[in-house]
C-alpha cells in the first residue's frame, strides 16, 4: 500500500529532508530542522502524490488516508499530551500547503484548527487566558470560513470593525475577552446567514475541510497564474503540513515574527526582520498590522519607536540568532524563517530558502563562495538568470527633482512611474494597452497576483518588509513601497490622499523601492551601474559556460549596449528593421512596387549607400566579432502603401501613376503572408535584392578593415531556406558578389554563407543543406510557428488554456517546445554535422534569452545562443548553468 503520510518531531521522521518532490519544501524543511535538534511542533505530511491522486479521483480522498491521518494525529497527541477535540485539554493544528518550490501567498493554510464551542472553554481554562482562547477562536471562525467555506471575507472584517468602534477600541489588542466571545456569536451568525448550516462543530469535519481546501488551492486561479509566471509545472502538486498548534498571542511574552539570514533587498549580512508581541502568523504576513523592526539597528535606521525584538525580548533574539547560524550553515543558503514564541519558548514554524532581489541574490551568492560556504561553480548555480533583469534596467536620477508625497517601507528596490489604479483587474486591462500602471492597495492579498505582474509596481498602505505585497514583489523584480500610513486610499471613489494631497486614477506617481519614497509625477531616470558582484559572478559564469553568447540587434546603440554586457557578436541583424526609416520606406516601396527588374535597380540604387551605412556602423562597434546578417525576410504587406499619400509620394520617386501603383499592389496581396513571397523567395524571384544586400556588405567590410585594421566578419545568412537548390542560388550570388567587391576593393574579407532554419522540411534535409551551408542558426519563431501550425501573432487568444490545462508545460514561443521543435533541431544538427563536422550552429530565435531554452541548447549541441541586448547577461549565467548541470 502507497503511503501518504510523514510524521516528524519528537525524535520520529519517516520522510527526509532531502525529498521535497514528495514531502515539498515546507515538509521536508520541517523534518530537517527536527533532525538536527531545532525546536519544531510535531507534526505530520501528506505527501505531493496524495494531492496528485485528490485529482485524479474526483477530489476524493481514499480510506486509507484516513487511517494514515489517524495515526498521524495520535503521534502529535504522544507528544504534546493533548488530545484532539478534548474538551479539557485540546489539542489545535494548523494545516498548511507546501509546494516542492516556495510559492508565498498563493495557497491557502488554517490556523487553530481544533477549537469549537466546547474546547474553547478548555483552552481558556488549562491556559488561564480566557481572552486569548476567545480571540484564537474568532480567529479559526474568521480563516475557515474564507478558506473552506468560501464565504464572503469582508463580512467578517466589518464585524470586527464594528466590533472595535462600538468599544471604542483601536486595536485588536484592546479586545477583551468578553469582547472578543461576542464577536464570536457575530460570526456564528455570519457563518449561518451565508452558508445555510452552523459553524462545524466536529473537529474531524473540520480537519477534512481544512485538507481538501488546501489541495484545492493549488488548482486556484491565483496558483494557476503564479505557476504560469514561474514555469512552475501543474503536475507537481502540494503538500500538506498538520502541525501541533504554538501561540504567539499568549500575551506580553508571547510573538511571532518572520526573519532573514541575511538582508533579502541588498544581501548584507545582517538580521533581517519584523515580529509583533502577542500576535498570530498571519498578522505579520498579511500586513493586517505594521510590524516591529527584529534589531535594534534597523529599528534606529528606520527611526522608529516600537521596541525591536532585540530590545524587548533578549533572550529569545540571542536563541534565535543561534539558529540563524545552524540554519545557513545546514542548509548552506539565506534562509527566510517564521517562528513563534510561547511564553518566553522558542518554536521554529517553516525555513526554506529565501527569495530575494537581483542585486541581494548575486551579493549573497559571491559573499557565500567567499566565505567558503559554497563553491564558486555553486555561486554561480544559485543566481535566478532571469532575476538579472532586475540589475539591467535604469533607476532613479538622484540629481533629479522629487515631488515627494509621502514615504513607506522600502520592499522591493527598483523605482518605477505610472498612472495610479487601484486594483488588479484595471491594472491587467491598462498595461495590456501598454500603460505603465502603479498598483495603489491598502494591503495586497493573492487574488491580485495577475495586477501585481502587470503593474511596473506596488504601493500599499498597510504591511511590512515581509507582507505580501513585499514577498511577491521581489519575486517578481517589482518596486514596492509598502506600509505607507499616512495614504488614506478610496478605491470607491478612485483617489488617495495625503495631507492636503488628492491623487486620482489615472494620475502619474513614481515610487523608488530603494528609499521608499513616493512622488508625483515622472522623475528622471539613470542608468545601472554594472560592476561589483555583478561582474565577479559573470566573470566566473563565463569561466564555467561552453556556448557562446551573441546578440540580436541592427542598430549602432543596441550593438554597443550588448558588448557592454559581453555580447560576443551579434546572432542576427534583420535588415528589413533597417528599411523602416521615414527616408527609406519611399524607395522600399519603389522596389517593391517596382514591375521591372530596372525599376527595382533603380530604388535598389537609392538603398545601396544606405545599407552599407548601416554595415559600416555594425562592423565598427563589434570590430572582429563576427556578425551575422539576414538578408532581407519582409512579409511584403508590412512595406506596402496604404494611404492615399503614400502612393502619392511612391508615384512620385517612380515617375509611375499612381493607378498603376495601386495595381500593382493589389497584384501583391496575400492571403496569408507570413507563409506568402518572403525570405529567399525574394532572392530567388528578384536576385537584385540579394545581390544589393551583399554588395552593401562586402563593401562596408573592406572599408572598416582598411581603416581601422580590424576585419569584421560578415556571416551571411539566407532566410526561409527550405530546399538546397534555394541556399545554392543564394549563394551562387553573394559569392560572385563578394569577388566582385574584393576585386574592386584590392582586399578580401573571410565571410561564411549559411541558413536560418526555420522550416520543417529545412530541419529533416539539412544534412543536404550542409552541402552549401557553412552555419545554421535555427529561428526558432518560424520554426515553432511552422511546426505547431500556430501563428504567435494570434497564439495569446488561446495559449494561456493549453499551459493551464497541461498541454503545454510552458507557452511554446516562450520557451522551446522540447518534445516537437526541439526534435527537429537535434535531427538538423546530427544531420548537418554529418555532412559538415565543422559547421557552426546557433540559434537567434526569442528563445535564446530563455534561460530553459539555452537548456535545451547546451544538450543539443549548439555553438552559441542569441539574445535581445538587455537579455545578454541573462544568456551568459544560463549558458553557465547548464554547462555545470551536463557536467554533473
Amino acid at each position: 500500500m502507497t503511503q501518504y503520510v510523514y510524521r516528524f518531531g519528537g525524535g520520529v521522521s519517516d520522510g527526509g529532508q532531502g525529498d521535497k518532490n514528495l514531502l515539498g519544501g515546507k515538509g521536508a524543511n520541517l523534518d530537517g530542522m527536527a533532525s538536527i535538534g531545532l525546536p519544531v511542533p510535531p507534526g505530520f505530511t501528506i505527501s505531493t502524490a496524495m494531492c496528485t491522486r485528490y485529482y485524479e479521483d474526483g477530489q476524493h480522498f481514499p480510506d486509507s488516508l484516513r487511517a494514515e491521518v489517524a495515526a498521524g494525529l495520535t503521534h502529535i497527541e504522544g507528544i504534546t499530551g493533548k488530545r484532539f477535540g478534548d474538551a479539557a485539554d485540546p489539542l489545535l493544528v494548523s494545516v498548511r500547503s507546501g509546494a516542492r518550490v516556495s510559492m508565498p501567498g498563493m495557497m491557502d493554510t488554517v490556523l487553530n484548527l481544533g477549537l469549537n464551542d466546547r474546547t474553547v472553554e478548555g483552552l481558556a481554562a488549562v491556559s488561564g487566558d480566557a481572552r486569548f482562547a476567545w480571540d484564537s477562536y474568532r480567529r479559526f471562525i474568521q480563516m475557515y470560513s474564507d478558506v473552506v467555506l468560501e464565504l464572503d471575507h469582508g463580512a467578517f472584517e466589518e464585524a470586527l470593525e464594528v466590533a472595535k468602534e462600538d468599544k471604542g477600541h483601536f486595536l485588536d489588542t484592546d479586545m477583551t475577552a468578553d469582547d472578543w466571545q461576542a464577536l464570536v456569536a457575530s460570526y456564528k451568525k455570519i457563518v449561518e446567514q451565508q452558508w445555510g448550516k452552523p459553524f462545524p462543530q466536529d473537529v474531524n469535519d473540520q480537519l477534512w475541510g481544512a485538507i481538501g481546501a488546501v489541495f484545492g488551492s493549488w488548482q486556484s486561479e491565483r496558483a494557476k497564474v503564479y505557476r504560469r509566471l514561474n514555469g512552475i509545472p501543474g503536475d507537481w502538486g502540494t503538500a500538506v503540513n498538520v502541525q501541533a498548534m504554538v501561540f504567539g498571542n499568549m500575551g506580553e511574552t508571547s510573538a511571532t515574527g518572520v526573519a532573514f539570514t541575511r538582508d533579502p533587498a541588498t544581501g548584507e549580512r545582517a538580521y533581517y526582520g519584523e515580529f509583533l508581541i502577542n500576535a498570530q502568523g498571519e498578522d505579520v504576513v498579511a500586513g493586517i498590522r505594521t510590524p516591529q523592526y527584529l534589531t535594534l539597528a534597523a529599528r534606529e535606521r528606520a527611526g522608529a519607536k516600537a521596541a525591536s525584538m532585540e530590545e524587548a525580548m533578549p533572550e529569545t533574539f540571542a536563541e534565535l540568532a543561534g539558529v540563524f547560524a545552524l540554519l545557513e550553515d545546514h542548509y548552506r543558503d539565506m534562509q527566510d524563517i517564521e517562528f513563534t514564541v510561547e511564553r518566553g519558548k522558542l518554536w521554529m514554524l517553516q525555513t526554506r530558502n529565501g527569495k530575494r532581489t537581483a542585486a541581494a541574490a548575486l551579493k549573497i551568492a559571491v559573499d557565500m563562495a567567499n566565505e567558503g560556504l559554497i563553491s564558486r561553480d555553486e555561486a554561480v548555480a544559485r543566481v535566478d538568470p532571469a532575476a538579472l533583469d532586475q540589475l539591467l534596467h535604469p533607476t532613479l536620477d538622484p540629481a533629479a527633482p522629487r515631488d515627494v508625497l509621502t514615504s513607506g517601507l522600502p520592499a522591493s528596490p527598483g523605482a518605477a512611474s505610472g498612472t495610479v489604479v487601484f486594483d488588479a483587474d484595471t491594472a491587467e486591462k491598462h498595461a495590456a494597452q501598454g500603460e505603465a500602471v502603479i498598483l495603489v492597495r491598502v494591503e495586497t492579498s493573492p487574488e491580485d497576483i495577475h495586477g501585481m505582474h502587470a503593474a511596473k509596481g506596488i504601493l500599499t498602505a498597510r504591511g511590512g518588509m515581509t507582507s505580501h505585497a513585499a514577498v511577491v514583489a521581489r519575486g517578481m523584480g517589482r518596486p514596492c513601497v509598502s506600509g505607507a500610513g499616512t495614504l488614506a486610499i478610496d478605491a470607491k471613489a478612485r483617489l488617495f490622499r495625503v495631507g492636503e494631497r488628492t491623487i486620482r486614477e489615472g494620475e502619474t506617481i513614481t515610487i523608488d523601492g530603494a528609499s521608499g519614497e513616493v512622488m508625483a509625477g515622472e522623475v528622471a531616470t539613470v542608468q545601472p551601474e554594472l560592476a561589483g558582484d555583478f561582474g565577479t559572478l559573470m566573470a566566473w559564469a563565463d569561466g564555467a559556460r561552453r556556448l557562446k553568447v551573441r546578440t540580436n540587434a541592427e542598430t549602432p546603440h543596441d550593438c554597443r549596449t550588448a558588448r557592454d554586457f559581453g555580447a560576443e557578436g551579434v546572432g542576427l541583424c534583420r535588415t528589413e528593421h533597417m528599411f523602416f526609416d521615414a527616408g527609406r520606406i519611399t524607395a522600399v516601396r519603389q522596389m517593391i512596387l517596382a514591375d521591372s527588374e530596372q525599376g527595382r535597380r533603380a530604388a535598389l540604387d537609392k538603398l545601396l549607400p544606405e545599407q552599407r551605412a548601416d554595415f559600416t556602423e555594425i562592423f565598427e562597434v563589434m570590430t572582429s566579432l563576427p556578425v551575422t546578417i539576414r538578408l532581407l525576410d519582409p512579409p511584403l504587406h508590412e512595406f506596402l502603401p496604404h494611404e492615399e499619400a503614400e502612393f502619392a509620394e511612391v508615384a512620385e520617386a517612380a515617375s509611375v501613376a499612381v493607378d498603376a501603383l495601386k495595381r500593382r499592389a493589389a497584384e501583391l496581396h496575400e492571403v496569408n503572408p507570413m507563409l506568402g513571397h518572403r525570405g529567399c523567395r525574394l532572392g530567388v524571384t528578384y536576385p537584385e535584392i540579394y545581390e544589393m544586400q551583399a554588395r552593401a556588405i562586402f563593401e562596408a567590410a573592406c572599408d572598416v578593415a582598411a581603416r581601422t585594421g580590424n576585419a569584421p566578419i560578415p556571416e551571411v545568412m539566407v532566410p526561409l531556406v527550405a530546399t538546397r537548390r534555394e541556399l545554392d542560388l543564394m549563394k551562387g550570388i553573394i559569392d560572385d558578389t563578394a569577388k566582385a567587391v574584393f576585386v574592386e576593393k584590392g582586399r578580401e574579407i573571410a565571410y561564411l554563407v549559411g541558413t536560418m532554419i526555420e522550416l520543417p522540411r529545412a530541419a529533416l534535409k539539412a544534412g543536404e543543406i550542409a552541402e552549401v551551408g557553412q552555419f545554421f542558426s535555427f529561428g526558432t519563431n518560424d520554426l515553432t510557428q511552422t511546426t505547431l501550425g500556430v501563428s504567435r501573432d494570434d497564439a495569446g487568444r488561446f495559449l494561456t488554456s493549453y499551459v493551464d490545462k497541461g498541454i503545454f508545460a510552458r507557452d511554446p514561443f516562450v520557451s522551446i517546445d522540447t518534445e516537437g521543435v526541439g526534435e527537429l533541431i537535434r535531427i538538423a544538427v546530427e544531420r548537418g554535422r554529418a555532412t559538415r563536422p565543422d559547421i557552426k550552429l546557433g540559434i537567434c530565435g526569442e528563445h535564446g534569452g530563455d534561460p530553459a531554452s539555452i537548456a535545451f541548447c547546451e544538450g543539443a549541441g549548439l555553438d552559441y545562443v542569441s539574445a535581445s541586448p538587455y537579455r545578454v547577461p541573462i544568456a551568459r549565467l544560463a549558458a553557465a548553468q547548464a554547462a555545470l548541470k551536463s557536467r554533473g
